[in-house]
């Protein structure tokens, strides 16, 4: 993979996010309302009925954030906020007619995770997010379109977070040169495959 020898010491200084701590959260989440503020196509003829739901990003978006480090364990922290996880709902119309539109859901959180000791380039906190909705019913007695184009499904979801404390810094790594690329190849559909494999001549009865 390399054209670099066996006595190649070269280092390399790259950027990176250092993760200083991560943890996992995973839960079922019942009864969850998701208001759809955008619908695709638009006008669909309700009432709605629910296909499937689950996330459209990779990260969630952290609000109301809040770090507390512990007196007793001054390494440590309290970690408050709210995760937002976009979705994605599909259903169907009166007619037939699929569609979906984009929502979101809030969660709270509060753990504590490990801290990095105080430095002139701050630490973040991330969330690593996957939302998976197996069912769900619109609300057809309170969601009439609460306005133009807002529309309420209850949904039960499957949540996955990765929190983590992360800190962008310079890393001196050991290199052993660039890599080789092998060429790509390209695909091609053999419309002959199992054509050429025949006998040139039929057998003999």
């Amino acid at each position: 993979m390399s054209n670099c020898n066996t006595t190649c010491n070269e280092r390399v200084c790259i950027q990176a996010k250092k993760v200083i701590d991560a943890c996992l959260k995973q839960f079922t989440d019942s009864q969850v309302e998701v208001i759809l503020t955008t619908v695709s196509p638009p006008g669909p003829t309700l009432p709605l009925t629910f296909v499937s739901g689950r996330s459209t990003a990779a990260h969630g978006i952290i609000e109301d954030l809040v770090v507390t480090r512990l007196p007793d364990r001054p390494r440590y922290g309290r970690v408050q906020g709210t995760v937002i996880i976009p979705l994605e709902i599909r259903y169907t119309d009166a007619t037939g007619a699929e569609g979906s539109g984009e929502g979101e859901v809030d969660i709270p959180f509060d753990i504590i995770m490990r801290l990095p000791e105080a430095s002139i380039i701050p630490y973040q906190i991330e969330a690593q997010i996957s939302a998976v909705c197996p069912s769900g019913e619109f609300q057809t007695t309170t969601a009439i379109v609460v306005t133009q184009e807002e529309y309420i499904f209850i949904v039960d979801a499957c949540i996955s977070i990765i929190f983590k404390v992360v800190v962008e810094t310079l890393l001196l790594i050991p290199s052993y040169g660039y890599p080789q690329i092998p060429p790509c190849q390209d695909y091609a559909a053999d419309v002959c495959s199992g054509v050429f494999e025949l006998p040139l001549f039929p057998t003999a009865p």
